[in-house]
């Protein structure tokens, strides 16, 4: 028979096709984004918990030993506190019917953010334009900001003439650049920094301090990140355990896309971020 079945189909299929898998009792493995709402993701969220079932979305990237080695990086202080985060996933396509450029790119950086950092943020901005399909943006910037005072950019587009897959975290005491595309240094970590002066009496003595050091790329031993995927997926129908981009996580990022659209559809207004009860019970 079969235990489980892997959904990689339009956007709009994902949730009555995770539906109907997971009523008939079958495991799920999800694309990104999971649905096509965070009610959407609540229910399937609640029915794979009441048949204690697995269901695990495809955030391929968080298995990436290069994401893991920037999240380790930052926990253990490297870069200092962290300030902000910059994200840019650029295309010429490919051009989507059913969802704009946001809902189909930046669930990868979304994704990498909320992993990295932790925590979700408190309120998404977003503004972008349809310049090929009316309707459906294929230009979008979008914005992220956190409790803790961290910040978020992600640029998104299908209209660009070069494949670009880069995000800069930046820190009080270093930097780090992450090239998906690089095939050898994906990261790079620059020990620069802006100093300004604790104590100063005039403006003639305010001066800020730039600091140039050294640049270095850590050794990241690579290994395809959607194998890691499948297989973690694997492991956890057989030990129970919750996947590390389970529904929940799913959840989460189809709540900021939602935010992102309202605030679209509102000129870039902010969209202040509130608790979902199923975030707290899954």
């Amino acid at each position: 028979g079969v235990d489980a079945v892997v959904i990689a189909t339009p956007t709009r299929l994902h949730y009555p096709m995770a539906r109907k898998i997971l009523e008939s009792g079958r495991h799920v493995l999800v694309e990104k984004p999971m649905a096509g709402s965070t009610q959407e993701c609540v229910e399937l969220l609640q029915l794979a918990q009441d048949k204690k079932l697995i269901l695990m979305v495809g955030h391929t990237f968080i298995y990436s030993p290069t994401v893991r080695k920037i999240k380790e990086i930052i926990r253990h202080g490297d870069l200092g506190e962290l300030q902000y985060v910059s994200a840019r996933r650029l295309n010429l396509g490919l051009f989507q019917t059913d969802i704009n450029v946001a809902w189909d790119l930046a669930p990868h950086d979304i994704s990498i953010i909320l992993y990295i950092l932790g925590q979700m943020p408190t309120g998404v901005n977003c503004q972008g334009k349809a310049h090929v399909t009316a309707g459906i943006e294929d230009v979008t910037n979008m914005t992220l900001t956190f409790a803790n005072g961290a910040f978020a950019l992600i640029h998104n587009s299908w209209l660009d003439p070069n494949k670009i897959r880069q995000m800069t975290f930046v820190g009080k005491r270093k930097m780090l650049a992450y090239d998906d595309i690089e095939p050898l240094e994906k990261i790079r970590i620059y020990d620069k920094r802006v100093e300004v002066p604790e104590h100063y009496d005039s403006f003639a003595e305010f001066h800020f301090s730039y600091h140039h050091g050294d640049i270095y790329s850590p050794y990241v031993r690579q290994v395809e990140s959607l194998s890691l995927e499948c297989q973690h997926f694997v492991d956890c129908i057989h030990t129970g355990a919750k996947p590390e981009s389970s529904g929940l996580e799913g959840l989460q990022v189809v709540q900021v896309l939602e935010a992102a659209s309202t605030s679209l559809r509102n000129d870039g207004g902010r969209v202040e971020l509130e608790p979902i009860p199923a975030l707290s019970t899954a």
